[in-house]
């Protein structure tokens, strides 16, 4: 039987860190938080943001998530930090997690977010590396699971990269038992470990599908799913990079190739006319805002649990 204490002062670096039970009682725990089912005083804890990287949405959401729950929050700029100085890694996270007792840290490599969590005595959360951004993937399957309820013989396609994004759903996806299908252009397929992990999880050779044909992967999809196509970090790829991936785009005709009541999902910001067309984000099937409202929920959610 699931027991919830288990996430108690447990990291959360990888999508792959929890169980589909966990994930279920978090996604449950979440939607009580949406409607008010539930109140959790957490009056004296603190949560650490150190975002190496620029942040709206994240930021703003583990804040607001912090503050719902009756704590804290401190906001690390590393530009006004000794961190941004060069201070180490591990002098930086034993210091902290005396000062917080959770921190989210939003970083370039993985390996530096696992540095921040072998030091640190408190629970590190991945706010997004470039390899995974797994709270992401849980506000999505948050907007997925209130949509259509059961998550059983649904298809989820993304649009786009093989990113960070794409791998949590990947992980995701394995877990919960969501087919998934990723449309990209070659040679920016998912990481190749990241499918051979996922499949190794889910027994049903048939619910991962990479294809370079975005009208092959949306075929009687629930959802299309798209993110920038140059991420954080790639400015300097973005001219080469928007010629790679005309007509990997969510638009009209696209959305046609899905099933008739399937949803829009975009983890923003977005850039309209390039990943996806104005029309679609304003269209009666874009279910974007919600997504982003359930940042703020799944978080709420997962510092819960985290700080129990």
């Amino acid at each position: 039987m699931f027991n919830p204490k288990k996430l108690a002062k447990k990291n959360f670096l990888s999508s792959l860190d929890m169980s589909r039970e966990e994930i279920d009682y978090i996604l449950e725990l979440a939607k009580n938080f949406k409607y008010n089912n539930l109140e959790i005083n957490y009056k004296n804890k603190i949560l650490g943001l150190v975002f190496d990287k620029a942040s709206t949405r994240t930021r703003v959401s583990f804040q607001a998530a912090m503050s719902r729950l009756g704590g804290s929050s401190i906001d690390l700029n590393p530009l006004t930090s000794q961190i941004g100085r060069g201070e180490l890694i591990k002098d930086t996270a034993r210091v902290l997690s005396r000062y917080c007792d959770v921190l989210a840290i939003r970083t370039f490599s993985q390996s530096n977010l696992e540095e921040y969590a072998k030091w640190s005595t408190k629970p590190v959360i991945n706010a997004l590396t470039d390899f995974e951004h797994p709270c992401q993937a849980l506000a999505d399957f948050l907007t997925i699971k209130e949509e259509f309820h059961e998550l059983k013989n649904l298809v989820l396609t993304f649009v786009g990269d093989g990113n960070n994004v794409a791998n949590s759903l990947i992980f995701c996806g394995a877990l919960l038992g969501v087919e998934v299908r990723i449309a990209c252009p070659k040679g920016y397929e998912p990481n190749a470990l990241v499918l051979k992990k996922a499949m190794e999880i889910n027994n049903n050779k048939d619910f991962l599908k990479v294809t370079n044909n975005p009208i092959e992967a949306a075929l009687g999809s629930n959802i299309l799913y798209t993110d920038v196509w140059s991420s954080m970090g790639e400015e300097n790829q973005k001219e080469s990079k928007d010629k790679d991936f005309d007509g990997f785009c969510i638009n009209h005709d696209l959305l046609r190739k899905a099933d008739k009541n399937a949803i829009v999902l975009h983890c923003l910001p977005a850039y309209r006319s390039k990943e996806i067309t104005d029309e679609i984000m304003e269209s009666p099937n874009n279910r974007i805002f919600e997504q982003a409202e359930n940042r703020m929920h799944a978080q709420q959610a997962l510092l819960a649990c985290l700080l129990k």
